[in-house]
């Protein structure tokens, strides 16, 4: 080939690669196959570029959207990730997210989130994981969250929620974590839980809710993790845990101002490894309570009365190989002594589960 011919052919292959070369925005980072990631990490932008349509990974973080706007993604048919954290975002509009079926991460994490159009969520029928934690969220309406499918863990911790309307979660049969920590939440309707039976995590920590939420918690089937720390609830209610004690290995509890459990609360709880009840105002464990498995037990900070009803507690704590802090409060004479080595429970007899199975022959 001579000079010419040569030259005239990268000059062809220049022009060819050209829209490529300018797919990427201005001030934005490019890389991967054919411009598959599109990194736009704080760079001053206030409306959504335009991106080549074979993108997968769009980084938008650190920028500045007051309004995500309908069909701002359209032509993004191909992304899978979508970054919008600490992007000053106040509104979601209906159809905002449009176009995006192949979606399955979207991260809106610390913005300042107050208003989502119902549609907003329109086309991610196979979006996952979904982060809209440390927001001003105040309400899910029914309807609202339909549209994902697919979703298995939905973040929505610290906003601004004060209820669970029945419906909240319509249409997330697959959601397998769910986070509500630090919101305002104080009621929990009857049915707010009935789409979600399959919840694994749930964690509903730091909220205001006065009593345990028996009628939507039963409508769950599978919890492993359930953390109900810092919401001031007094008592938790016989069969409390039924409906998942199979499943259920981590239970929180702590800071609550717990005053008892009822006789049942832990009916059916059988796979309990950590139990958290630390800084509550305790002064008895009821008879059914699970040590069977148990691995892990926080107790400081809690008027135990040291009778003979911890005797199964004091057990519990002389077998494991921790030492965790668990005080007498009264009897007076056995005050400030520690539940594994007070004289006050000394000759008191344990149940066995032997002795319990030959009662019902």
């Amino acid at each position: 080939m001579d000079r010419s011919g040569f030259v005239l052919k990268l000059f062809g292959l220049l022009l060819c690669l050209l829209p490529v070369l300018q797919a990427c925005p201005q001030n934005c980072h490019c890389h991967g196959g054919d411009l598959q990631h599109v990194i736009c990490d704080n760079v001053g932008l206030r409306r959504i570029p335009k991106v080549a349509e074979q993108t997968r990974l769009l980084n938008l973080q650190r920028n500045n959207f007051p309004v995500l706007p309908t069909n701002g993604f359209r032509e993004m048919k191909n992304l899978v990730s979508l970054h919008l954290q600490h992007s000053h975002i106040k509104e979601i509009s209906s159809g905002a997210f449009r176009g995006l079926k192949q979606l399955v991460y979207l991260y809106l994490s610390n913005n300042d989130i107050s208003v989502i159009k119902m549609g907003a969520f329109d086309d991610l029928t196979e979006l996952t994981y979904l982060y809209l934690d440390h927001n001003k969220i105040p309400d899910l309406p029914k309807g609202l969250l339909s549209p994902l499918i697919n979703l298995f863990i939905l973040q929505l911790g610290s906003n601004k929620l004060r209820e669970l309307r029945a419906g909240a979660f319509h249409g997330t049969k697959d959601l397998r974590w769910l986070y509500l920590s630090n919101n305002s939440i104080n009621s929990v309707h009857p049915a707010a839980l009935d789409d979600v039976e399959n919840l694994a995590i749930f964690h509903l920590d730091k909220n205001h809710l006065t009593s345990y939420p028996g009628a939507a918690m039963s409508k769950l089937r599978v919890v492993e993790d359930l953390k109900l720390s810092n919401n001031p609830m007094k008592i938790i209610p016989d069969l409390a845990f039924q409906s998942f004690g199979r499943y259920m290995e981590t239970l929180s509890l702590d800071n609550m101002g717990l005053e008892k459990f009822s006789d049942k609360a832990f009916a059916g709880v059988t796979t309990l490894k950590t139990v958290h009840i630390e800084n509550n105002k305790l002064s008895s464990l009821p008879g059914n309570f699970p040590f069977g498995r148990l691995e892990t037990l926080t107790l400081s900070n809690n008027p135990w009365h040291c009778s003979c009803q911890l005797a199964p507690l004091r057990r519990w704590l002389e077998s494991t190989r921790s030492r965790p802090d668990a005080a007498c409060a009264s009897p007076s004479s056995a005050r400030g002594q520690q539940i594994r080595d007070t004289s006050a429970l000394r000759g008191c007899k344990v149940p066995t589960k032997r002795s319990k199975k030959g009662s019902r022959h």
